[in-house]
């Protein structure tokens, strides 16, 4: 994942243990102090709840256990397409210009730009270089891009 990705997971993780887990557990007291816990839809929604910051703790903290961050900004590819690069290109169909950065799973979000080292896109920008035409098979069909600058940011 790339260094901006992992913090933000670690902005996630702060925020669950030091915010969500500690509200989460005054709920369940409170929801315990109202008696009877069988027919309590208070105390089943705050363990439910309890339960999903949990599992979340634990997905992100197993994410950064064995991720390899990234520094697009450090990467040397000699103006080739890689992991973490800021791609500019240009449909040949429509002529409308497109900027992506190939990411990481997590960190994928097409309305921010970013694209799954996965997709489609990615693997077929994956060590391209400026002035190459990626061909990237879409469900509209076959479809071409001029790759006009790559950037490492």
């Amino acid at each position: 994942m790339t260094r901006v990705g992992a913090e933000s997971l670690r902005a996630e993780l702060k925020r669950l243990k030091t915010v969500e887990r500690p509200g989460v557990i005054a709920a369940i007291a409170e929801a315990r102090s109202h008696g009877d816990l069988s027919e309590n839809a208070e105390y089943d929604a705050a363990k439910e709840r309890q339960g999903f910051i949990e599992g979340r703790i634990k997905e992100i903290e197993g994410k950064l256990a064995h991720a390899q961050v990234i520094d697009p900004r450090l990467l040397d590819a000699d103006g080739r397409c890689v992991f973490g690069a800021t791609v500019d290109m240009e449909d040949q169909d429509s002529g409308e210009t497109v900027t992506y950065q190939i990411v990481g799973e997590d960190e994928a979000s097409i309305k921010a730009g970013k694209i799954s080292v996965s997709s489609p896109m990615a693997r077929a920008l994956i060590g391209k270089y400026t002035g190459d035409i990626a061909r990237v098979q879409a469900p509209g069909g076959l479809r071409e891009y001029e790759i006009l600058d790559v950037r490492y940011e």
